[in-house]
């Protein structure tokens, strides 16, 4: 059986990780979508709230696992679920020169494991949660934002306004 995690902080889940997940599941017979935390980053959802943001956009299906993990490299929670890829998405050259250097170091700890990159369509390419949050506040962003994220999203958004 092949099977992927899918990690990210989801702070909050755009519809860009809404596409790579529905391409992962097009991929591999089982995906884990799971939240890492990292102590450097503060975020605006607690973990919770982004559980159930993922669960809400999402459909349900036996093949899809919504999970998180802390304190731990992603390539040991790989492992502890028995996952022998990794699914990162390349938006620009940026993500492709930061992705490179994490599939080596990666590689370099858990060698069993492979990573698998996807680049998303053009429309959704520039899509980032931070890019989402940095819209929120001028008259006018609800009209802005909501094409950016799924419907529970954003009406999450819309209360922590």
């Amino acid at each position: 059986m092949r099977t992927a995690v899918y990690a990210g902080s989801f702070d909050p889940p755009t519809n860009g990780h809404v596409w790579m997940i529905e391409q992962g599941l097009k991929l591999f017979d089982h995906l884990y979508v799971a939240i890492g935390s990292n102590p450097s980053k503060s975020y605006t959802f607690n973990v919770d709230e982004r559980l159930k943001m993922l669960r809400e956009s999402l459909p349900s299906c036996e093949r899809l696992t919504i999970s998180h993990f802390d304190n731990r490299f992603l390539v040991d929670y790989a492992n502890e679920v028995d996952a022998h890829y990794i699914l990162r998405g390349i938006r620009s050259s940026n993500d492709y020169e930061y992705e490179r250097v994490m599939r080596h170091i990666n590689s370099d700890m858990a060698p069993e494991i492979s990573t698998s990159f996807l680049m998303p369509p053009r429309d959704i390419a520039e899509l980032s949660s931070s890019m989402v949050k940095s819209l929120i506040g001028p008259d006018g962003w609800e009209k802005t934002v909501r094409r950016y994220v799924p419907p529970f999203v954003f009406e999450q958004l819309q209360l922590k306004k």
